[in-house]
């Protein structure tokens, strides 16, 4: 949608790229395609959602963290979508609220206009059909690939008529969306995190088995597959079968114990979550709880 808006004179003010967990092929494009914006003069910023209140937690900084620190799953696991609302979408609108272009136009009684990029393809269509004539007091919508009678195929042409890489679908690398194909192609250190996010929440589901919330038979071309991520890894071989057991056995304790022991130190002092996982990518199964004399260190 930008390369081609771009290519036929149409203005764009500002493009926003919300700082997700994405898949290691997506973070590796971000900066590509960031710096194809910058030589042809296309403003564009990653925006972040900034969790402010941590009560007793450590500080979190992204959706894996939170999940972590909070022993849950992404809302899409469980059938809703405010995973995405809260940390792609919020900080996007938090962003434009204090852009000067965007309160100038307001002021004036206008709106801005947003791009969304849904392409014709049927998945797409499904996705237009949910929000066409969506109303908003701030924002109007404009849909480029679909004036233009784009599907995905299409795109992927742009993409590499322009001499780009065509980037994978962008999602979190543990999103209930991802398939079994697109798990398999994880590094490692993605898939001990799997593992990490499923044990953490384990005592608390209820209503889904992980990540792929139940298990599938694979039906009308799709492949089958458990609810849990564990599971396929586990089976798939993906990683060592003593390695996935130690994770899910031992792990889940040692943050929780990392918890406890963060939450008697001043918030100001408080060891991050990014810091502990940085220890489990180190050493991922001999955590221990954060001793005083390593909060120094680990902050």
């Amino acid at each position: 949608m930008i390369i081609e808006m771009h290519a036929r004179g149409d203005p764009i003010d500002m493009v926003l790229i919300a700082q997700m967990p994405e898949r290691p092929e997506t973070l590796a494009f971000i900066p590509i395609f960031r710096a194809w914006m910058d030589q042809r003069g296309i403003p564009n910023e990653m925006v972040r959602y900034q969790p402010k209140r941590f009560k007793h937690w450590p500080p979190y900084h992204d959706l894996l963290e939170n999940c972590l620190t909070n022993g849950t799953l992404p809302s899409i696991a469980f059938g809703s979508g405010r995973c995405s609302l809260k940390w792609k979408v919020a900080p996007q609108d938090a962003w434009t609220k204090v852009w000067p272009p965007a309160q100038r136009a307001w002021a004036r009684g206008q709106k801005v206009m947003r791009l969304i990029g849904f392409d014709c393809g049927r998945r797409d269509s499904q996705r237009y059909a949910h929000a066409e004539g969506y109303s908003d007091e701030h924002y109007t919508y404009r849909y480029p690939l679909r004036e233009w009678g784009w599907d995905r195929d299409a795109c992927k042409d742009r993409i590499r008529s322009a001499g780009l890489p065509v980037p994978v679908a962008s999602s979190c690398f543990f999103c209930t969306g991802m398939k079994p194909d697109e798990v398999r192609s994880l590094p490692a250190e993605y898939l001990r995190m799997i593992v990490l996010m499923e044990a953490r929440a384990r005592p608390r589901l209820r209503t889904c088995e992980g990540l792929w919330r139940s298990t599938t038979k694979g039906l009308r071309g799709s492949e089958a597959k458990p609810g849990s991520m564990t599971s396929f890894i586990r089976t798939e071989g993906l990683l060592p079968v003593e390695e996935v057991d130690r994770i899910a056995r031992e792990t889940p304790t040692q943050l929780i114990a990392f918890l406890d022991a963060a939450a008697q130190v001043p918030l100001q002092e408080r060891p991050t979550m990014g810091s502990w996982l940085d220890r489990f990518h180190a050493v991922p199964c001999t955590l221990q709880a954060l001793d005083p004399a390593d909060r120094a260190a680990s902050a």
